[in-house]
């Protein structure tokens, strides 16, 4: 008995002791994420404006946030128009 009550607290520390899970942002081509609240949270970054995840966001225990992860629209190509002979 006592054996066993000595295993518990010590199989009890080391779950506390393990890594816990981050949450993780999704996709980094979009720069605004929606993050809700309650029994489970979740982060969804699908979305292109603040306006588009405000309406996904009304009425739920949730915000819209910036991505910290927004890789950013990639770079069009320059514009420049050569001038051709004909």
């Amino acid at each position: 008995m006592r054996k066993m009550m000595l295993t518990v607290p010590t199989f009890a520390a080391l779950l506390a002791a393990a890594p816990a899970a981050a949450q993780t942002y999704g996709d980094p081509s979009f720069p605004v994420c929606l993050q809700g609240y309650g029994r489970f949270s979740h982060i969804d970054c699908s979305y292109v404006s603040i306006q588009q995840c405000r309406g996904s966001a009304a009425g739920l225990p949730a915000q819209c946030i910036a991505n910290p992860y927004y890789a950013g629209q990639a770079e069009a190509p320059s514009r420049r128009h050569r001038r051709h002979a004909y």
